[in-house]
Order: C-alpha cells, then structure tokens, then sequence
C-alpha cells in the first residue's frame, strides 16, 4: 500500500486518470475533461485536458464524477514537494476525494449507486475506483457537499477518535478549526463529549460557532489558552509554544516539539467513512462547502497559497 500525506488516499492506483480509454458503455463519451499538470510548479501548470474516459479493471467501477474537492496537501503534490510520499507520474491527474455515481459496477456497487470515496484522479469527469474503496453515498446532502467527506472527514476522524482518544470531559484545543479537517473535527469532538476550544480567524469564526464549538478564539488578537488535555494541530507551520497549551498533542500539519506528541498520516479506511456517512444522516454532522466549477481550480490553489481560503472548497465536475 503506497504512502499517504495527511488524509491523502492509499491503496489507490499510481494514476487511473491516464489509463486507455474505456470500452464504451452505451451512451458513454470516449473522453472527458481532467484537470491535470504536465509539469510540477506554480498552479499555472494546471490545466483542463480532454483525455480517454478511463478503463475500469478487475475489481474496480466507472464513476461519473459529480465533484471533487480541493485539499491542501495538493499544493505540495503539485509543486512536486511530496513525488517521493506519492511517487505521481506525469501527466498527473489531481483530485483525491470523489462524488458521484457508478456507471459500471464491482462487488456489491451496481450501476445507479452513488458513492463517495479517496481515490486518485477524481478531478475529471469519470473516474476509476476499486469497488472495496467506496461507501454508498449520504442522502441527506447533495453530491458537491458530499465530495467534502473522504479526505478531510477520515483526517478528522482518526484524530479524534484513534489518535486523541477523545471522549466526554476532554478539554480539546483545535487549532485551525476553520478548515475543512477542522469543522469536522470541531462536530465530532463534541459528537463524543468533550469540550471543544477552537482557533479560527475573523472569516471562519462565526461557522466554527455554529457547529458547536464551546469557545473560539481569533488568534489573530487572542492569546491561545492552556489547560487543555488535548491539542489538535491542523496549522501548517505553528510555533512550537503551542505544544505547552496541552498534556498531548496530536498534529497533521507537521512536527511539533513535545514529549507526548503524536503527528500522523491518515488513512483511507472505508469502514470509518461509512460511520461518518452514518452521522451525516442523521443530522449530526453538518457538511458545508464553498462550490465552484473543476475550471477554477487553478484560481483555488492560487488563493490557498496566499492564505485566502477558508472552509471546505469542493470543485463541481457534472455539466
């Protein structure tokens, strides 16, 4: 099973996005739109191809992609910081997280069934899956806020739950709960009992309130407070004078110096998304995304580089 950054997919294929064009389905197109780089640098190497409709093999389903989503460690895919975690060949195509519907099915997915999942290669119109790594769709929310789920969902949930050991009566310090990890990550740790103190700047404040936070605090006035028995590290580059703020420390963005420190990859584990998928139903989990077309998804990493982004950003894909 290949490496993973931080909620990126393992057990994917290398690239299924460049695969031969697929034996034609009737009614389906000979090729698609992928958003892809040919080269790594700055995100004007990005561009929107038309390529062969991927070949699903054994084992594996054709997805009609309704969206993808936007997620941070991309910036250092598409830079080419991260070719020794991914090993991507190039032409790569981006995208990590997939909603959408299955056009031909594998194991118990039949055409019809719309699925979610972290793939390789989802930010195209139709995409290539093994069948084990997907989980039917939630029906409480439409198919772009689904495509929200895998990647930040799963990196939320194992924080939480596997890493931090999160139940009631824990004092949790998220910082960097404006996220698109940290909204899940601020509703699951409530979901579990604890008492969620959360960072989140002037923008993200108030939709980290809403999701139940027990305090935010803007840190960029605020000083952030101690006394916590866990902090969840989600901030690219925080100063290690955060790890005194908590008795353990669990971090996706990068070390931290503490004793009792934890930084971890996570993983795809479709069984913890079908869990998740679960709580969404139900109403537990809220998923709210800021929506915008595949084509923008050069602009998305310009901004995210400048520190322009906030929330959970997902690309739609279907015409």
């Amino acid at each position: 099973m290949p490496k993973t950054q931080a909620g990126v997919p393992a057990g994917t294929p290398a690239n299924a996005g460049t695969r031969p064009a697929a034996e034609q389905v009737s009614g389906l197109p000979g090729r698609m739109r992928a958003a892809r780089i040919h080269e790594y640098g700055d995100a004007s190497v990005i561009s929107l191809d038309e390529v062969p409709v991927p070949r699903p093999g054994p084992g594996e389903v054709l997805i009609e992609v309704a969206a993808t989503s936007f997620n941070p460690s991309e910036v250092g895919l598409r830079m080419g910081l991260l070719r020794e975690v991914f090993g991507a060949t190039l032409p790569h195509t981006l995208g990590w997280d997939v909603a959408g519907t299955v056009v031909t099915g594998a194991g118990d997915l039949v055409p019809g069934d719309r699925v979610i999942g972290l793939i390789d290669a989802a930010a195209a119109e139709y995409a290539v899956a093994g069948a084990d790594l997907l989980v039917r769709a939630p029906r409480r929310i439409p198919p772009e806020a689904a495509a929200a789920v895998p990647v930040a969902g799963l990196t939320a949930w194992q924080a939480v739950f596997e890493h931090a050991r999160i139940g009631p009566g824990t004092r949790v310090l998220i910082n960097g709960a404006g996220g698109g990890v940290g909204l899940f990550a601020v509703q699951l740790a409530k979901h579990a009992g604890a008492r969620v103190v959360a960072t989140a700047g002037p923008r993200s404040a108030a939709a980290v309130r809403a999701l139940g936070a027990d305090e935010v605090v803007d840190y960029t006035t605020t000083p952030l407070p101690g006394g916590n028995d866990v902090l969840l590290n989600l901030v690219p580059g925080a100063p290690d004078a955060v790890s005194g703020l908590a008795e353990d420390v669990v971090s996706i963005a990068g070390p931290i110096d503490h004793p009792r420190a934890v930084r971890f990859v996570a993983r795809n584990d479709p069984g913890q998304l079908a869990e998740l998928v679960a709580l969404i139903d139900r109403g537990v989990v809220r998923v709210e995304v800021d929506a915008r077309p595949l084509a923008s998804l050069a602009e998305v990493h310009r901004a995210a580089e400048r520190g322009l982004t906030r929330g959970k950003i997902v690309l739609k894909v279907a015409k």
